[in-house]
């Protein structure tokens, strides 16, 4: 009986053939083809993960310096003028540099961190190695996809050292100020340069969801049906399919706007005067019968899709760490399917919602508000059964699973407050206030992230050949991370219910919003204090995956997942000889008599063991 025991519970079941001979090696790799031109999907999952703490820790040290703005608006800082030369002369930072912060901010954040980052990391390491597959449908449009990404960024980093400044048009970019090149300073070339890289980005984007698509119908192992998948592939996959259907409307977006700003077209210009001056087109004529709604409505049939393509992978990771260190199954395994398959349609009737002072008909406003509050009940479906999962179970607070009920927390509270801003009346008041700031950074932008550490502690094994991550270490951070969370984001609800606009560059010139200066100041310092604070993930981050202790068995969680059945240090392939075959859901925990039963565990193994342990008794 306890050679049974030991068998089911730390080899996972393995596989029907042991020999070592690796499908995967066809040549001998040299240095460039293993770590930079890399065709292996765990090592571009690395890439991706990699490339994203760098541009996060930009990201987020620029939305620091323009609090310090914010917090301290006639005090000078001499390290500002040390980081950013002429664009704060004397330590103070210049007002059309201040735009350019929160423009770059928003999109680093989003777009090269919470997307790329986050669904280009996990994507990459967990569609193979849960669905059982060698590698992604095609690796080199994989390579491709990251390299795109990769140049993205070069030219979104270029643009922050052109000599007019980068893009100041907000990470919407709406027009006409940046259709216009001689609007300001950041409507010229680092606009230019921000389109170009959006460009870059879309066409990783959409590579790399094609590939993971194409990967999951048609590359699972034997015995993984589609309803056996664990809900992080359900994720992936709706995400994808989100990504592909909605990034070519932002596409067409960006490449109008550059026809409007270099060759002349109208697409979004009309009945504009500079300088009291008509803006005219070759001809001569006053430019007309363009609509800056246009972009607004081409951008926002993206950029709603994109909130989802930016929390989808998290709740599919925050699902999968929150069952396996409860140790309990799913809670409505099929409910959590299908409220994934609702969010994805739903994401695509709700865009408009950010466009209710636009002057649109009050009757279709009407019905987007309908459809947002119906968004509000697959959400809602997934919060519950996250509880239901979690409720008296047999708890290990892990520091991923500390960050996936972080994750929790922040979804509900933020997304309460969604409920105000999706209603149009209530809209109309708190839009472009900090409500707004405080709303989508709590449910999109720090409930993502919460999403993204989930994965990194979880999945950090997988990552590097085994090692494990700082137990103390992560808990430190978690605490600091969460605490401070609220502290910069929450009191932000109370200053935009009394209407204190968001993008302003300084209050102390209005009386009326004068009153929270006390409160920007103790903002500002728990923004310090997290920025500070994601140190200890960084050094826990690089140094454990060159130093950290190997895990002492091949699945420290005891989970189920077909990825704990891989070597310690997988080659590309991922498993020597056979790949194995799935016999089972991914969350039987808990079940005759087992803690945890891997999903290659045939039935019949079971059965056998419950019947001998009743007998033994």
């Amino acid at each position: 009986m306890a050679g049974t025991k030991v068998k089911l519970d730390t080899h996972t079941g393995a596989h029907d053939h042991h020999h070592d001979d690796h499908h995967d090696h066809h040549h001998e790799e040299t240095f460039i083809s293993k770590y930079i031109f890399s065709q292996d999907h765990k090592m571009i999952a690395k890439q991706f993960l990699i490339t994203g703490i760098i541009w996060a820790f930009i990201g987020v040290m620029f939305s620091v310096l323009f609090r310090l703005q914010l917090a301290w608006p006639n005090e000078s800082f001499p390290i500002l003028e040390m980081l950013l030369g002429g664009w704060a002369e004397g330590g103070k930072l210049a007002p059309s540099f201040y735009y350019g912060l929160v423009t770059m901010h928003g999109t680093i954040m989003v777009f090269f961190v919470l997307t790329a980052g986050l669904s280009g990391t996990f994507s990459n390491l967990l569609i193979p190695l849960q669905i059982g597959a060698r590698d992604m449908a095609s690796p080199f449009l994989n390579m491709l996809s990251y390299w795109f990404f990769f140049a993205a960024g070069v030219v979104m980093a270029i643009s922050l050292f052109v000599q007019t400044g980068p893009a100041t048009g907000g990470w919407t970019v709406y027009p006409p100020l940046s259709a216009l090149p001689e609007a300001s300073p950041g409507s010229g070339l680092g606009m230019t340069l921000w389109l170009f890289s959006m460009v870059l980005f879309i066409v990783s984007s959409l590579l790399g969801g094609l590939n993971y698509i194409t990967t999951v119908l048609n590359m699972r192992t034997k015995g993984m049906t589609m309803m056996r998948m664990p809900l992080t592939i359900w994720a992936f996959f709706f995400t994808a399919i989100l990504g592909v259907l909605s990034f070519p409307v932002l596409l067409s977006g960006c490449i109008l706007l550059l026809f409007d700003r270099s060759l002349g077209t109208n697409f979004y210009l009309s009945d504009i005067f500079i300088g009291g001056e008509p803006l005219v087109n070759a001809a001569g004529d006053l430019m007309q019968g363009g609509s800056p709604i246009l972009f607004q409505h081409l951008f926002w049939f993206l950029g709603h899709p994109e909130v989802y393509i930016v929390i989808l992978p998290a709740m599919g990771m925050v699902s999968e760490v929150l069952a396996t260190n409860a140790k309990k199954p799913i809670f409505g395994y099929k409910a959590m399917v299908l409220s994934i398959l609702a969010i994805t349609v739903l994401a695509f009737l709700v865009w408009a919602h950010h466009m209710f002072i636009s002057g649109m008909n009050p009757f279709v406003g009407s019905i987007f508000v309908l459809f947002t509050l119906l968004i509000a009940v697959p959400s809602a479906i997934k919060v519950f059964n996250w509880i239901a999962t979690i409720w008296r179970g047999n708890i290990s607070f892990t520091p991923a699973m500390l960050f996936a009920i972080g994750f929790v927390s922040l979804f509900i509270s933020g997304g309460l407050t969604g409920i105000y801003l999706g209603n149009s009346a209530l809209d109309i008041p708190l839009h472009d206030t900090y409500f707004v700031v405080a709303h989508f950074h709590i449910v999109m932008g720090m409930a993502a992230g919460y999403g993204l550490f989930t994965g990194v502690y979880h999945w950090f094994p997988k990552l590097f050949n085994g090692r494990m991550m700082n137990r103390t270490l992560g808990y430190f951070h978690f605490w600091v991370t969460f605490i401070g969370s609220y502290c910069i984001f929450w009191p932000m609800h109370y200053m935009g219910m009394t209407g204190v606009p968001r993008r302003y560059f300084q209050f102390d010139t209005f009386e009326t919003f004068n009153v929270y200066q006390d409160l920007n100041v103790f903002i500002t310092v728990a923004a310090i204090v997290v920025f500070f604070g994601q140190f200890l993930f960084v050094i826990n981050f690089f140094y454990s995956a060159v130093k950290g202790p190997r895990m002492k068995n091949l699945n420290p969680w005891k989970s189920n997942a077909l990825e704990w059945t891989t070597p310690m240090k997988p080659g590309h392939g991922n498993w020597p000889g056979a790949i194995p075959s799935v016999h089972r859901w991914a969350y039987d925990y808990g079940k005759n008599g087992h803690e945890f039963i891997p999903q290659v565990v045939p039935n019949g193994a079971v059965d056998t063991k419950e019947k001998n342990t009743k007998g033994a008794h």
